[in-house]
């Protein structure tokens, strides 16, 4: 606070001199430099003199305050957390009773290693969840010529076709890799200076349509294990500014309306499917190429592939996806897209086991997941336990493969101790079915359970009703693997006791899976629930039951467009149902569930239809088991080019083979 001026005395009659006047509208030159400015405009007096620059305008009471750009606070990432340091048990302790005041901390869990062996990794491909007539491509199948890139495929809104083609869509991609791109595994809608979203929404009324049924029907049972629900929810804005990403998700869409309708062509999903292809494949020339994104395409595009007849005949994505996944080191630790491509490559291998009882390629002990199990007093995460069962499936597939004994001139102690070793082993996996049963959160258990003579549905099956899909998912693996152990136990066909033991048991849990099918109205579940339903119904013996489980598979195949009229096949047989006619339709159709429902195609007649082949059990998935670049005929021959930022030691390198799978069925 400044003291107050003391003016000199005045004459008697004389008015005191004017007080000096307080600047209040001066430059920031001349407070910075402590000056007094005499307030000129548009310079003042100060700043001529000086030769500076007369800086006004911002009535702070601050300076250097830059405003023209302000600072830009990115958004929290998928694996970003906030952590808090608790000193309250420090600061207690040192007074008199305070620590005691204090519930004792509980030890925490160790994380399980898993010593398994170092051993090659025999990746396979992925398979469709029941591919009982798949063909195998041809090792010329790669020569087959896709549409010419320099022509117009689609139209725009106005009716005018599109400029851009598939070679200048891949040049596009390419520029936008080289520059600064926001990251793709962690967030995909990366806000930028120009605003919130990196390409502009989609304009095109019959593409909105495509992506609207992607989200809503195809996405939907993709992200069954997947609580980010990436391809429903965020891969679709990735696709916004990803061309082949794009074309295969549209490609996927269209697919899925020409199986439940006729009046939507092949031919565009085919179109689509040709130029996600080709902007794959030239980006796999490409060493500088996002690893990342053309995993995730190769997936959707191997999703195509699970749901098309003739694709196969053209492009097999199957051992690409997977190698590909193996290519960006994803498994059970990964988070973002790439758990979410992890765990459908696997859970589609596994329903291709399931059905052929082959064992699974990628083996469970090498994916890194953690079977830690403790009970779990409040509820979430119900995902991560989803894996575990899946986890376990996976194990009790594998043991089922291996039941047959081929050791045909073995001696009776050599079979007494294989016997023996067996049964050690289904008591582990029976172990481990327990414990996961009995430590999953709350919100895993059943919300209602309605016996079957109460039901007002008439059904001969429980209403068992699970609230999250995720959680019906994971209740269907169990009560699979349960019935699964139930029919494999290795002392079964020696101890009657330990045989009708098995045979309630197995009988009970296909009744729970019936149960949960049954009732469910969530379309999301029917890729898991079609394998698990076929496993279920095996164990059945009453009429009544078999028949509300074929109705079953047909409402599936109604609202769902799933091909499941084979599986009535197999259920007959195993049934006893030797009467029924054979349904040449389902015999002359080629690879998945997918089927065009009221399809008006005429049968083949009974003497032109092949019957079905047999194909063998007991061994590794063949369609799994060469998917890896570092094998002899790897995936994408001809266009593959390793990474540039491949770590060493990573086992990719350009084969000059022709692309082919040697030793595998023809399927």
């Amino acid at each position: 606070m400044t003291e107050p001026e003391i003016s000199a005395p005045t004459k008697e009659g004389t008015a005191p001199p004017p007080k000096p006047r307080r600047v209040r509208t001066g430059c920031l030159t001349c407070r910075e430099r402590h000056l007094k400015c005499d307030e000129g405009l548009p310079t003042c007096q100060n700043c001529k003199r000086s030769n500076r620059k007369c800086k006004r305008g911002v009535r702070l009471n601050f300076i250097d305050i830059s405003c023209e750009r302000p600072p830009y606070l990115l958004p929290p990432t998928h694996d970003w957390k906030v952590t808090f340091q608790d000193d309250s048990r420090d600061i207690a302790s040192e007074y008199l009773g305070g620590l005691e005041r204090y519930l004792p901390l509980e030890p925490k869990p160790k994380r399980q290693k898993l010593n398994a062996p170092p051993v090659e990794y025999s990746y396979g491909q992925i398979a469709a969840p029941i591919m009982s007539h798949q063909q195998l491509p041809n090792p010329q199948s790669y020569s087959t010529s896709y549409a010419d890139p320099s022509e117009a495929l689609y139209q725009n809104s106005t009716g005018q076709p599109y400029t851009e083609t598939a070679a200048t869509a891949m040049a596009s991609f390419s520029e936008t890799a080289q520059g600064a791109r926001p990251s793709y595994e962690n967030s995909v809608l990366v806000p930028t200076e120009q605003g919130h979203y990196p390409a502009p929404p989609l304009a095109d009324r019959t593409e909105v349509l495509y992506m609207q049924v992607f989200v809503e029907e195809v996405g939907l049972w993709m992200d069954s294990m997947d609580a980010d629900k990436h391809f429903s929810r965020l891969i679709p804005f990735q696709a916004l500014r990803e061309p082949m990403l794009k074309y295969a998700l549209l490609a996927c869409a269209v697919r899925h309306l020409t199986l439940v309708s006729s009046a939507y062509p092949e031919e565009h999903a085919l179109d689509y499917y040709n130029s996600a292809t080709q902007l794959l494949l030239k980006s796999l020339q490409n060493p500088d190429r996002d690893s990342v994104l053309c995993a995730t395409t190769a997936t959707i595009l191997n999703v195509y592939e699970v749901m098309s007849e003739k694709a196969l005949q053209r492009m097999n994505h199957i051992a690409g996806a997977r190698a590909l996944i193996k290519e960006c080191r994803w498994d059970a630790t990964s988070t973002g897209i790439g758990a979410a491509c992890f765990w459908l490559n696997v859970g589609l291998e596994l329903f291709s086991c399931l059905h052929f009882n082959w064992g699974v390629a990628w083996d469970p002990d090498t994916w890194g997941l953690d079977m830690t199990m403790n009970p779990q007093h409040v509820g979430g995460n119900e995902d991560q336990w989803t894996h575990k069962m899946l986890w376990i499936l996976s194990k009790i597939t594998n043991f089922r493969s291996t039941a047959q004994s081929r050791f045909q001139d073995a001696s009776v102690h050599a079979e007494q101790v294989r016997l023996h070793q067996r049964h050690q082993q289904w008591l582990g996996l029976k172990q481990f079915c327990d414990r996961w049963h009995n430590c999953v959160p709350l919100t895993m258990h059943a919300m209602a359970y309605v016996p079957a003579y109460s039901t007002s549905s008439k059904s001969c099956f429980p209403e068992v009703w699970y609230i999250k899909r995720t959680t019906i998912v994971a209740r269907l693996f169990y009560h699979t693997a349960m019935a699964l152990l139930g029919m494999v136990h290795p002392l079964a066909s020696v101890q009657p006791q330990t045989g009708e033991e098995m045979q309630e048991m197995r009988v009970f849990h296909s009744r729970q899976i019936c149960g949960i099918v049954a009732h469910v109205k969530d379309r999301g579940v029917a890729s898991a629930s079609i394998r698990c339903l076929a496993v279920a119904g095996e164990n059945l013996n009453v009429r009544r039951e078999q028949e509300e489980v074929l109705e079953i598979f047909d409402r599936i195949k109604k609202e769902t467009g799933w091909r499941v009229t084979f599986i009535h096949d197999d259920l007959k047989d195993k049934w006893g149902w030797n009467n029924a006619a054979p349904d040449y339709n389902a015999l002359s159709s080629a690879t998945t569930y997918y089927s065009p429902s009221g399809s008006s195609a005429p049968s083949a007649p009974p003497t032109s239809t092949p019957p079905r082949p047999k194909y063998p059990g007991g061994i590794i998935n063949p369609l799994y088991k060469n998917a890896d670049f570092s094998a002899q005929n790897p995936p994408y021959q001809g266009n593959y080019v390793p990474p540039a930022a491949a770590a060493p030691g990573h086992g990719l390198h350009a084969s000059t083979q022709m692309y082919g799978y040697s030793g595998i069925p023809t399927l």
